[in-house]
């Protein structure tokens, strides 16, 4: 299958997870549980739950572990963009092509729709079916490292604590591996935990391949939003110009950003090979992630 057909037959199977688990819109607090419904639902790319689909086939991993998996990945993936949104963060007016939560409704609601949607993610993990309680606890911790103030959180604080400052190449892959990567790595690792008695040598290789894809989805990122003439001078134009956030274009150069996706997704695929024809869905994801254009 290809990677586009993949996509999009997991868009599909997690949008019906996804409605399944989340409260209806008819379920008091009504508004909450609407706002909710219109943060999650739609047309997300849905890459991380991809991502926890292909690394649990990979390993063979019963399809009702990884459905949760994915709703979990993704619950969290949706909270921080509706946070991320906010007039306190990056102030946006429109996600995914239409108003942002905060716009939709108002900003309180939208703060608790993000703490909602961790809140069912967390739930929704502890109920997995089909997985060892062993398991279960380390896919909690795994989600709950990757969302906290060693992954995701803190890599936004140090985002924000970052604009205007310039940043080493080091302190920008520190503050990328976890705003970006962090969530990233996490879905490889919790597809594969789904997986009966997975082999630890084998997890390891997953980790490392989401950790390299994780920073090579960021690089692209920071070149795609690099336009017009201000590509032959390595700066963006995008919004990362206008909150003066450090990008990679800007500290290495475009061809040398470029150049670094590339030996990242050469890391990722070399992890793979023990995997053989296993792996070959996770090989599409790492090309995908620097040749997409948009």
């Amino acid at each position: 299958m290809a990677l586009d057909e993949r996509l999009a037959a997991c868009r599909d199977r997690v949008e019906r997870a996804l409605d399944e688990r989340l409260p209806g819109p008819s379920i008091a607090p009504v508004r909450l549980h609407e706002a909710m419904r219109y943060a999650v639902l739609g047309n997300g790319k849905r890459l991380r739950p991809l991502l926890v689909y292909l690394a649990g086939e990979a390993l063979e991993a019963p399809g009702e572990a990884l459905d949760a998996a994915a709703c979990a990945v993704e619950c969290i993936h949706c909270y921080s963009l509706v946070h991320d949104d906010l007039p306190a963060m990056d102030d946006d007016d429109l996600r995914r092509g239409r108003a942002t939560c905060h716009r939709a409704y108002d900003e309180a609601t939208a703060i608790l729709v993000g703490d909602a949607l961790q809140a069912l993610a967390f739930r929704t993990l502890a109920r997995t079916p089909a997985v060892e309680d062993g398991a279960r606890v380390a896919m909690l911790e795994t989600l709950a490292t990757a969302a906290g103030s060693r992954g995701l959180c803190g890599g936004q604080a140090m985002d924000l604590a970052a604009a205007g400052i310039p940043l080493s190449e080091a302190e920008l892959e520190a503050m990328h591996i976890r705003k970006t990567g962090a969530l990233i790595r996490a879905s490889i690792r919790l597809g594969g935990l789904c997986a009966r008695a997975p082999e630890a040598a084998t997890l390891e290789r997953l980790d490392h391949y989401g950790k390299c894809i994780g920073l090579a989805f960021q690089v692209q990122d920071d070149i795609l939003d690099v336009a017009g003439d201000d590509a032959v001078l390595g700066k963006s134009s995008g919004a990362d110009a206008r909150l003066e956030k450090a990008t990679y274009p800007a500290l290495l150069g475009l061809e040398e950003a470029r150049a670094f996706a590339r030996r990242l997704r050469d890391d990722a695929l070399a992890s793979l090979e023990p995997l053989g024809e296993r792996g070959e869905g996770l090989r599409e994801v790492a090309r995908y992630i620097i040749e997409r254009d948009h």
